[in-house]
């Protein structure tokens, strides 16, 4: 607890933050107007905007959100494609935020689980994987689990299907996606089109805990700007500015790693040999973003009679026609517009209403933006206060 609350001191925050703005201003002199650094977790833009970290920031440093949350980017043919199945009697497995996504198109009147499930579809919402393992093993009907999420979440399906733990009645519907390959997207499409480029990546720490460093510092090589790996306090976060600013100013590249704490180089190596055992990496589809190639997890060998694209003979998501009219999410999930430049947010799109996908999970920046106040009172008072 001890720990913690360090983690949370405002006289380190005030000290850390004078480390900010003494490399911004040593930047500044050498010519850097806006220092663009953008995280991959949907959890540090949480903490950021909860906080109010941008706030604290000087002029110079600029926080930007990039691809890092799993819901938003799971492609709508995914949710169509479950929606359906849910209709036609299969039980369909899902998280609570998958629930209530919303697909481009309407299926059979239902635009989401949740109301698919209104309207008699066969949905159930779990906690876990194992929690539908067990579900469909006592019921024994058709079901398919639609599988959402990164490196993170992708050992806790592997484990229970390479130790047959997995009834044959229950198949996988997989959007599981890796996230360096989208954090390279989002960085070049920063230069294509044109704008301020990214400095600096804010690597998500519960991805590493699985990677390890060793992807972020490959990325970081290949892209020539550095990449610190941080944890999920508000002086994590502080403190990995400080780390990147530094590099920075000393035209180092490569990854370093502030959340030692759980982060090693290598990862958890007993984690990724299952992932591998059961997955192999596929180009795949993001929502709004298009097809990344090696972004994709899709299953393999012997486990192929688990997939439910096999299984019911569904289209693989290209990544076309995966917007609603008028949503900006693809420009929010890519960090090239803020949640407020979008002419739907908090209008026609808000959280107990969600018209696109950020606005539904809590790692959605749209979602957290409209909570949370992001970029806007917190930015204001801690301006006016001096800090």
């Amino acid at each position: 607890m001890r720990e913690l609350e360090l983690y949370r001191s405002h006289e380190l925050a005030g000290k850390i933050g004078r480390l900010i703005r003494k490399y911004a201003s040593a930047l500044r002199s050498r010519g850097f107007k806006i220092i663009k650094l953008m995280n991959f977790c949907g959890t540090h833009e949480w903490t950021t905007v909860h906080y109010g970290l941008r706030g604290l920031m000087p002029r110079e440093v600029e926080l930007v959100a990039g691809p890092g949350c799993p819901v938003c980017i799971t492609p709508s043919l995914c949710v169509e494609h479950a929606i359906k199945l849910s209709l036609e009697g299969v039980t369909v497995y899902t998280f609570g935020d998958a629930f209530r996504l919303p697909a481009t198109r309407e299926v059979r009147g239902a635009r989401s689980l949740r109301e698919a499930k209104a309207l008699g579809g066969s949905v159930r919402v779990v906690y876990s994987f194992m929690d539908a393992i067990r579900d469909a093993a006592k019921r024994g009907c058709e079901a398919i689990f639609l599988a959402i999420g990164f490196e993170t979440t992708a050992p806790g399906y592997a484990i229970p299907l390479a130790r047959g733990l997995v009834p044959k009645n229950l198949k996988l519907l997989s959007a599981l996606r890796l996230t360096p390959p989208a954090a390279r997207h989002a960085i070049l499409a920063t230069v294509e089109r044109g704008l301020e480029p990214v400095r600096g990546i804010i690597a998500p720490g519960h991805v590493s805990t699985v990677t390890g460093a060793e992807p972020w510092d490959r990325l970081s090589r290949e892209l020539g700007l550095p990449a610190v790996i941080s944890g999920f306090e508000p002086l994590d976060l502080m403190l990995s500015v400080v780390m990147l600013l530094r590099m920075i100013y000393l035209g180092r590249v490569g990854a370093e790693v502030e959340y030692r704490r759980l982060v090693t180089w290598e990862g958890n190596v007993l984690a990724k040999k299952f992932i591998n055992e059961v997955f192999q990496v596929s180009d795949a589809a993001w929502r709004g973003l298009g097809v990344i190639p090696d972004s994709g997890l899709e299953l393999t060998g012997p486990y192929v009679k688990y997939d439910a694209y096999r299984e019911y003979g569904l289209k693989i998501p290209d990544g076309r026609e995966d917007m609603p009219s008028g949503c900006r999410c693809a420009d929010v999930i890519m960090g090239l517009a803020k949640p407020v430049e979008c002419p739907l947010f908090m209008k026609v799109c808000t959280p107990s209403r969600p018209y696109g996908p950020c606005m539904v999970s809590s790692e959605g920046t749209c979602a957290i933006w409209a909570r949370f106040g992001g970029g806007g009172l917190a930015d204001k008072v801690a301006r006016e206060v001096g800090l």
